[in-house]
């Protein structure tokens, strides 16, 4: 992309069904929203490596000469992608000057970016010199799947900057999207992004992030659902930031602690993913829309009712529900 602007966007979520459930290798059913992270990358004039993210006041600039030790501490194949190791993130933390434990969506986002930066360089053994605006209209910590969003930007950008993958040529209405071996690629490498901030996570956002649309998501096994109705979707931010690591981690230890009750909760989250698929295909093809619909309402009260057992319900949601139910 020599002497090249690329502006690169990608989708924030919502997943309709199956959420947290999925790590365990559950049916999940996400949505892409008209809600996107923007990045702009183009070569840096003063041959430095600038990194600016307004939405959560980062801006930083290196000298590609004190970033040499990438190449050397992340020895990467920039076709097989892989997580960093606990070591390599040390190393990282210390030349970023981020306080061990300390885990705010800056310092994530810049460990998240020397990482991949490091990591997609290391094939080519060159540290692309470039300038890199990040931009979102999505909220931070609202679930919605900003980071990956993030890290699906940084990925496309990063592999496009060192050749690993084509610059697209604008085509109808001046966009454009990489091919599905690209795609994939740009997928794998966000997945390793989403690990570093997340620790454990299902894939599901990146994905979606990725190919955008509605997807079925299973044991790693991606499916774009052709069949489905358009959805309005009302999204209220209750201004609740929560950490998707840490309600990841309580699912797992609630699972280690209480296995046969949290197994069967999580295998009927799986059934109301594919009762909802099944209704979505027939709401989609005309079959008594009405009682379909009806329908989707029941399955999404048992599901808010399920994630409450295993942890991760949104104590505001249920006022928020009785307060939306008065207004309608």
């Amino acid at each position: 992309m020599a002497n090249k602007t690329l502006i690169i966007s990608a989708p924030g979520k919502v997943i309709l069904h199956g959420e947290h459930a999925v790590v365990y290798g559950k049916v999940a059913l996400a949505v892409s929203l008209n809600l996107k992270t923007y990045l702009r990358i183009r070569p840096c004039s003063d041959q430095n490596v600038q990194l600016n993210l307004p939405n959560i006041d980062a801006h930083l600039s290196w000298k590609p000469a004190a970033l040499q030790f990438l190449l050397t501490a992340i020895d990467a194949d920039v076709l097989n992608p892989k997580a960093a190791s606990q070591e390599q993130v040390e190393r990282l933390r210390q030349f970023a000057g981020i306080p061990e434990g300390c885990t705010d969506a800056r310092s994530l986002s810049i460990l998240c970016f020397l990482y991949l930066y490091g990591a997609i360089s290391s094939s080519s053994r060159e540290l692309p010199s470039v300038e890199i605006l990040v931009w979102s209209e999505l909220p931070t910590g609202a679930g919605l799947g900003s980071s990956a969003a993030y890290c699906v930007c940084l990925a496309a950008a990063l592999l496009t900057a060192n050749g690993t993958i084509t610059c697209p040529v604008p085509q109808e209405k001046d966009t454009t999207r990489w091919n599905e071996d690209e795609l994939e690629l740009i997928n794998k490498w966000a997945f390793q992004g989403e690990k570093l901030i997340h620790g454990n996570p299902s894939g599901v956002d990146n994905a979606v992030g990725t190919w955008g649309g509605v997807l079925r998501y299973h044991a790693g096994k991606i499916d774009l659902l052709s069949r489905v109705p358009t959805l309005r979707i009302l999204l209220t931010n209750t201004k609740v930031s929560r950490s998707t690591k840490v309600l990841v981690a309580g699912v797992k230890d609630k699972m280690n602690k209480m296995p046969n009750i949290i197994k069967p909760v999580l295998d009927s989250i799986d059934a109301i993913s594919c009762e909802c698929e099944r209704v979505l295909a027939a709401i989609a093809s005309g079959n008594a829309v009405d009682k379909h619909y009806a329908i989707l309402e029941e399955l999404i009260d048992i599901n808010k009712h399920h994630l409450n057992i295993i942890g991760v319900g949104h104590s505001s949601l249920d006022r928020l529900c009785q307060i939306q139910a008065l207004r309608w």
